[in-house]
């Protein structure tokens, strides 16, 4: 099975709204709406499915590579540089469909259904976080914001040290398992995950409470396409690891 998934969205840290260039808003027709992220996200959705398809029709390592690697240096640059998410937006949904369609095959060929049954829990989870969201039950507080940040980071330094590791021999102990603590780490990561949709969800809402540039809703749609494909991938490892 792959050992390595991207698995951080620093995409909603504050210095976001430090740097935003809000000398480009001239009007309110330049600024960002909750529509107008939804619409983007749509597009960069539409993205990912079309080349999720092609590479799982023709899954290679190319892909997985190009995807993975490709998509990992243009997440950080656009995290730097959120004005260039009009254009490395698409960019990056289109290469992390290259990522996603080939882990989904090798998924899908050692185990009968589970892509099936990844989707329907990803997109369970989006619907449940998103009813939690909106029914105020979880406040999106300062000190939340930082502890699933906090959190989120450290999955990224084990996943980062795991990859790096395959290469000299070295695993993250228990990281991998398919045991009563592997599982558990795995859920764990779920529900760090799902945190994240909070986030994202409230990150939809800021942009246009602090009237942020139009470029922003881009910037928001890549966000939670971060979390959906990271939350995606970790129901194929919890899956795959009951299933062994």
């Amino acid at each position: 099975m792959p050992r390595f998934t991207k698995s951080n969205n620093p995409l909603l840290r504050d210095k976001t709204f430090e740097t935003l260039d809000r000398e480009l808003i001239v009007d309110a027709s330049q600024q960002s709406t909750v529509a107008g992220a939804v619409n983007k996200t749509l597009i960069l959705f539409g993205i990912l499915l079309g080349t999720t398809l092609l590479s799982y029709q023709m899954p290679s390592n190319a892909f997985l590579y190009t995807g993975a690697i490709g998509g990992l240096v243009v997440f950080f640059i656009v995290m730097f540089k959120p004005h260039t998410a009009p254009i490395l937006g698409p960019v990056y949904a289109g290469l992390e469909g290259l990522f996603v369609g080939t882990i989904s095959f090798i998924y899908a060929s050692a185990f009968e259904g589970i892509v099936f049954q990844a989707i329907l829990l990803t997109f369970g989870t989006l619907l449940s976080m998103l009813v939690l969201y909106k029914s105020g039950l979880i406040k999106i507080t300062e000190k939340f914001r930082s502890i699933v940040m906090m959190a989120t980071g450290a999955i990224f330094l084990v996943y980062i040290a795991s990859f790096l590791g395959s290469f000299i021999g070295f695993n993250v102990p228990f990281l991998h398992d398919s045991g009563p603590i592997g599982i558990g780490i795995s859920v764990v990561i779920i529900g760090v995950a799902a945190l994240n949709l909070l986030l994202d969800f409230d990150l939809f809402e800021r942009v246009e409470k602090e009237q942020a540039p139009k470029y922003m809703e881009w910037f928001c749609g890549m966000a939670l396409m971060v979390t959906l494909v990271w939350l995606y991938i970790e129901f194929l490892r919890l899956l795959s690891k009951l299933k062994e």
